[in-house]
């Protein structure tokens, strides 16, 4: 299980963690090139990655059109956006 992002109380977060289940453990993500804090985002496994997206920031004052893909075999981040990307609504 991967997690990351979310909030504690105040600001929004860009941490996360990885759960070994084998070995009942938690190890933290890198943060090299990970998304900005946010809340409210998406996230989705795809098999091999875990993929971020979207979200907002500030407070909720601001939408995201950014994200970031995870690779737990290296703790690594590759950072995506996509600039015609747009969201237009709640989130």
């Amino acid at each position: 299980m991967i997690v990351w992002g979310g909030s504690d109380a105040s600001p929004e977060l860009n941490t996360g963690g990885r759960y070994d289940p084998d070995a009942d453990t938690w190890l933290t993500t890198s943060l090299t090139d990970a998304p900005s804090s946010r809340v409210k985002h998406t996230a989705i496994w795809t098999g091999s990655r875990r993929i971020i997206w979207g979200g907002s920031s500030s407070q909720f004052t601001s939408y995201l059109n950014t994200g970031g893909v995870y690779n737990p075999v290296t703790d690594g981040w590759s950072p995506t956006s996509f600039p015609a990307a747009t969201f237009s609504g709640r989130v």
